[in-house]
C-alpha cells in the first residue's frame, strides 16, 4: 500500500510541474483576468447573457403564444398590407395575424435549444475519436482519422443538408443529428493533435516509464490538460451550429410546425412577403447575425486568452 501511495504521489509531482495539469489552473485564472479587460470579449459575453436569458425566460417574456392568432390582426390583413407596430402588438403582426413579438422570443429557446444539443452531441462522438486516435495511434488512429477526412472533405453545410434530406420526415431532431454530425470531426482533429503533444510531454513519459496503466495516464492526465482548446472550439461551434440550424430550416429541412416557432423558418416564411413588410425577415436575420456574432467575438476572445504566445 505504501509503495502505491507513493507512486501516486509522485505521478502527481509530475503531472503538476510546469506544462503539467496543474500549471492549466494558473493558465486559466491568467486567461480569465484577461477577458475581464478585453472589450470585444465583454461585448461577446453580454450578447450570449442576453440571449440565454430571453431563451430560458422566454414563455415568461413572450406575451402572447407562438401560434396564436388575434382577430384584430387578422382583420387588418390585406394583400398588400400586414399591421404594423400598434398597442399589445409591439413588432405587429406576422402574415398569419400572429404577435411577432411573441414568436421572436419564443423562438429564441428553439434556436438555443438546437444549438447546444447540436454541439454537445459533436463534442461527445468527436472527444470519443479523438481520444482513441491520440491515445492509441498505429491502426486505431489510422481507421479513425480516414473517417474524419471523407467528413471533411465535404462542405460542412452541404453535408448538414445531405444528412437531413435523408430523413422521412424534416423535424428538430434531425436538424441536431445533421449540425452535430457536422461538428464530430472537427472536435476528433482538434483533440487528436492536442493528445499526441501530450504524449511526448515529460511528466507523460515518466508515469509511463514507472508502469501506470496507459489507460490512467490518458483519463487522469493527459485529457484534462487537453481540453483547454476543445472547450474553446465549442464556442465557435456553437456559432456555427446555430446558423446551420437556421440554413436548414430555411431551406424546409426543419421542423415545420407553425406552432412551433424558430427563426430559420421565420425567415424562410417572410421571403413571399417581402414587398409587403421586409422587417418580417429582418428581424429573424438579425437575431440569427447578433447571436452568432456574441459567441464568435467570445470564442475569439478565449483563443487569445489562452494562447501562451499572447501572454507577456
Amino acid at each position: 500500500m505504501r509503495t502505491l501511495a507513493g507512486r501516486r504521489s509522485r505521478i502527481d509531482a509530475l503531472a503538476q510541474a510546469p506544462g503539467g495539469p496543474a500549471d492549466g489552473r494558473g493558465r486559466f485564472a491568467e486567461a480569465v483576468a484577461r477577458l475581464r479587460r478585453s472589450p470585444v470579449a465583454l461585448a461577446g459575453m453580454t450578447i450570449i447573457a442576453v440571449f440565454v436569458l430571453v431563451a430560458v425566460f422566454a414563455p415568461w417574456l413572450a406575451p402572447h403564444g407562438a401560434a396564436q392568432d388575434f382577430d384584430e390582426l387578422r382583420a387588418a390583413l390585406r394583400p398588400d398590407a400586414i399591421p404594423g407596430s400598434r398597442p399589445g402588438f409591439p413588432l405587429g403582426s406576422d402574415q398569419n395575424g400572429r404577435d411577432e413579438l411573441s414568436r421572436m422570443i419564443l423562438a429564441s429557446r428553439q434556436t438555443l435549444f438546437v444549438g447546444v444539443f447540436a454541439t454537445l452531441i459533436g463534442l461527445g462522438v468527436g472527444m470519443v475519436i479523438g481520444t482513441l486516435a491520440g491515445a492509441f495511434g498505429g491502426w486505431v488512429d489510422t481507421v479513425l482519422m480516414r473517417l474524419t477526412d471523407v467528413l471533411l472533405a465535404v462542405p460542412s453545410l452541404l453535408l448538414a443538408i445531405s444528412i437531413a434530406a435523408l430523413a422521412a420526415h424534416a423535424s428538430q431532431t434531425t436538424v441536431i443529428i445533421a449540425v452535430a454530425v457536422v461538428s464530430v470531426p472537427v472536435f476528433a482533429r482538434l483533440l487528436r493533435g492536442a493528445l499526441l503533444a501530450q504524449r511526448s510531454s515529460d511528466y507523460v513519459l515518466a508515469v509511463t516509464a514507472l508502469g501506470v496503466r496507459r489507460r490512467q495516464v490518458v483519463l487522469r492526465h493527459m485529457l484534462p490538460n487537453a481540453l483547454g482548446p476543445v472547450i474553446v472550439q465549442a464556442t465557435l461551434v456553437l456559432a456555427s451550429s446555430i446558423l446551420d440550424a437556421a440554413a436548414l430550416s430555411y431551406l424546409g429541412l426543419g421542423d415545420a410546425d407553425p406552432g412551433r416557432a424558430e427563426w430559420g423558418l421565420m425567415l424562410a416564411n417572410a421571403q413571399d412577403v417581402l414587398d409587403v413588410r421586409p422587417e418580417l425577415a429582418f428581424y429573424p436575420a438579425a437575431a440569427i447575425i447578433v447571436v452568432a456574432l456574441g459567441f464568435t467575438l467570445f470564442g475569439e476572445s478565449l483563443r487569445e486568452a489562452l494562447d501562451p504566445k499572447g501572454r507577456r
